[in-house]
C-alpha cells in the first residue's frame, strides 16, 4: 500500500503531518494541490471535501490532523502491518457544493 498526502505548502497543519511521515521515515506520493478550495478537485474526489491535508493510505481516507497523525503513530508502530485495517475509517460526509469563500487559500485552519 502506498500513502498518499494531499497538500498546500504554506499551511502549518499540512507541515506537521509532513514532519511526522519524514520523522517515521514513511514514503509517501507528495501531491501539492492549488492554493484554492475551488480549484482543489483532486482532493474532492478522493475526501469529498476541499480542506487540506488529506492522507490516503489503500482505501483509507483521512482528513483531519489530529486523526492523521494518530494513524501514522499507529501504523508506525505495528510496522505498518494491519494498521489500516485497525484504524477506523471516517465518515464521508456529503460535501457542500464550492462556495463563494472558496476562492480563498485556505487550510483546515483558516
Amino acid at each position: 500500500m502506498s500513502i498518499t498526502l494531499y497538500h498546500v505548502d504554506w499551511c502549518p497543519d499540512c507541515e506537521v503531518v509532513r514532519q511526522k511521515l519524514a520523522d517515521l521515515e514513511l514514503p509517501y506520493e507528495d501531491i501539492v494541490v492549488p492554493d484554492s478550495r475551488s480549484m482543489r478537485k483532486q482532493v474532492h474526489q478522493v475526501s469529498g471535501q476541499y480542506y487540506v491535508p488529506v492522507l490516503k493510505d489503500g482505501d483509507l481516507v483521512l482528513t483531519e490532523t489530529a486523526d492523521i497523525l494518530a494513524y501514522l503513530d499507529e501504523r508506525h508502530r505495528t510496522g505498518g502491518a494491519g494498521a489500516a485495517e485497525s484504524f477506523p475509517s471516517q465518515d464521508r460526509a456529503i460535501p457542500d457544493p464550492p462556495g463563494d469563500d472558496d476562492d480563498h487559500p485556505s487550510c483546515r485552519i483558516n
